[in-house]
């Protein structure tokens, strides 16, 4: 088992989740302490409340993973007086780091929203607004037969080869016969010094992201057997990576909106929700949702043909619109991303044990909804 750092910990998230997936203005990153420090013991949480910190310090936990940024807003003082202000006190008193993955979560793939649009079982899934797209590259080399195996192995596994979250590892050959005379100065692995050679090679193609293209040149030059491996790079404009706010897809068997809201609330485990419809018998089939406070981007669930729509905080006037539009919209409550904890959860657990990490990842067990609903009474 090795130690690691917040460094270490967070360049692996952000492998994954990186910050320019997230909203402009979004305060994504690190808010409290120093990731330079060891992290032992990491504890993830939706929101950081004073009650989060102290159940923290209990736990003699050093590092804070939480999907709500804590400083949401500037600091005009540090008036230990208020609790707010005194968590943040308490944090940095007890060496405790806290990291926020936010909007940048909400817009990954594997993130926020598709773990909401998993657990209704929705099927077809498709992101509602794509709000960026990113070009990849395609990498193109030639390797004498007897070694072309290794040189695609020691890509792919630098991280060429990903066409999408479902497919890994995928490349396309040809064959052909490469040239070259060596002279006198250079040391070539096949051949002899001003001598013609003709060799049997394979060309490989393979997609790669910009974020590992430095990785898996490194892997081409250190398996290639040549001297100076020659490789192109170009970009793909007619294949992008799509990241973006909430998911639309489809029920495996449609239903009604009244069994369709029970069914919501026992998915997320609320007691209660507001909702907006003009007939609870209306037959739900197609459905978007977005974690949050997502009312504004309604108009986006109406576009991809939405029978309804699921998102928090729904304002009053926005409320409003959605009704004039005849969209029926579901509002269960900003809480439901509490799903990203069992989920961090895993996920980090994971990592620890690829990794061989010295490192326990445990989830808050506070309950951070403000809102206590009559049927609770």
């Amino acid at each position: 088992m090795k130690s690691i750092t917040g460094y270490e910990f967070i360049e692996l998230f952000e492998s994954h989740v990186p910050t320019w997936l997230a909203e402009e203005g979004d305060p994504v990153g690190l808010h409290l302490g120093d990731l330079s420090r060891p992290v032992r013991r990491i504890m993830v949480t939706l929101d950081v409340r004073p009650e989060v910190v102290q159940e923290a310090i209990e736990k003699q936990v050093d590092f804070i993973f939480s999907h709500h940024p804590p400083i949401y807003r500037p600091l005009k003082n540090l008036d230990v007086s208020d609790k707010q202000t005194k968590m943040y006190v308490d944090l940095l008193k007890h060496d405790i780091s806290v990291y926020a993955a936010h909007t940048n979560l909400d817009n990954a793939n594997n993130g926020m929203n598709d773990w909401l649009s998993e657990a209704l079982g929705l099927l077809d899934v498709e992101i509602m607004d794509v709000t960026k797209r990113v070009p990849v590259k395609k990498i193109s080399v030639c390797v004498p037969n007897a070694e072309c195996n290794r040189v695609r192995v020691a890509m792919t596994d630098a991280g060429a080869g990903n066409i999408s979250d479902e497919y890994s590892h995928c490349s396309y050959e040809a064959q052909g016969v490469g040239r070259f005379t060596p002279l006198e100065g250079a040391k070539p692995a096949i051949g002899h010094i001003n001598e013609p050679e003709a060799v049997q090679e394979k060309k490989i193609e393979m997609i790669v992201e910009d974020k590992y293209l430095a990785e898996v040149l490194e892997a081409l030059n250190e398996s290639h057997p040549y001297e100076e491996p020659i490789y192109e790079i170009y970009t793909i404009n007619n294949f992008q990576r799509e990241y973006g706010l909430g998911r639309v897809g489809n029920l495996a068997l449609p239903m009604s909106l009244r069994s369709f809201i029970q069914y919501a609330k026992d998915v997320f485990q609320v007691e209660g929700m507001r909702f907006i419809a003009a007939d609870l018998d209306q037959t739900i089939t197609r459905v978007a949702i977005c974690g949050g406070d997502a009312g504004k981007y309604y108009r986006k669930a109406i576009k991809k043909g939405a029978d309804v729509y699921i998102t928090g905080d729904v304002y009053y006037h926005t409320a409003h619109d959605m009704q004039a539009d005849g969209l029926t919209v579901i509002d269960p409550g900003h809480h439901i991303e509490q799903i990203c904890k069992p989920k961090l959860l895993e996920l980090f657990n994971e990592w620890k044990k690829e990794n061989a990490w010295d490192l326990e990842v445990i989830a808050s067990e506070i309950n951070t909804d403000p809102f206590i609903f009559d049927s609770q009474l």
